[in-house]
């Protein structure tokens, strides 16, 4: 595979939940249109994933919101989204970026490209786009804005840059 698609945190609560968003409600059309445009075996994703112990983590007390506790209603991927992606291609992770996704991917050959989109951008997209770019600093690494929200459209914004100032291609 020369090409891959990430697919970050597209989960009920970052859309329609708890920490849902009318901006990343917008983008699942485009992210669906997205993944399609890629053969399944180049498709990967991240869920977000916590305990009931969330509000004692450092996380939990910086935001103390309960979102993406695995097993519930909000933990799951968009339902449009989730048959898409191949099972055995999702990574979960407790924290922002996933180490066990950008090792995996690291660890591919022939990786020439790799394309994120996702939720939120200004978290966790930059954070897995710059954990890539430290496992991979020779592959090209391009985000999708259209097919990504931020926790705010200028938060968004913000990430953008901060992106391309770390030279990922913003799209």
């Amino acid at each position: 595979m020369k090409k891959l698609l990430i697919v970050i945190d597209m989960q009920k609560d970052f859309i329609y939940g708890a920490l849902g968003t009318p901006e990343a409600a917008a983008i699942v059309p485009k992210v669906r249109e997205k993944i399609r445009s890629y053969p399944p075996e180049a498709v990967f994703a991240t869920m977000d994933t916590h305990g009931e112990d969330y509000l004692s983590t450092q996380e939990g007390r910086l935001l103390p919101v309960i979102h993406c506790v695995r097993g519930t209603e909000g933990w799951a991927l968009e339902e449009t989204l989730a048959p898409l992606i191949p099972p055995e291609h999702i990574y979960e992770k407790p924290t922002f970026g996933s180490v066990a996704l950008a090792r995996a991917i690291a660890a591919l050959p022939e990786t020439e490209e790799i394309e994120l989109v996702g939720v939120c951008t200004d978290i966790c997209v930059v954070s897995n786009a710059l954990l890539l770019k430290a496992y991979l600093p020779e592959t090209k690494l391009s985000v999708d804005a259209a097919c990504c929200a931020g926790v705010t459209p200028e938060k968004h914004l913000a990430a953008l840059e901060t992106l391309r100032s770390c030279q990922v291609e913003v799209l």
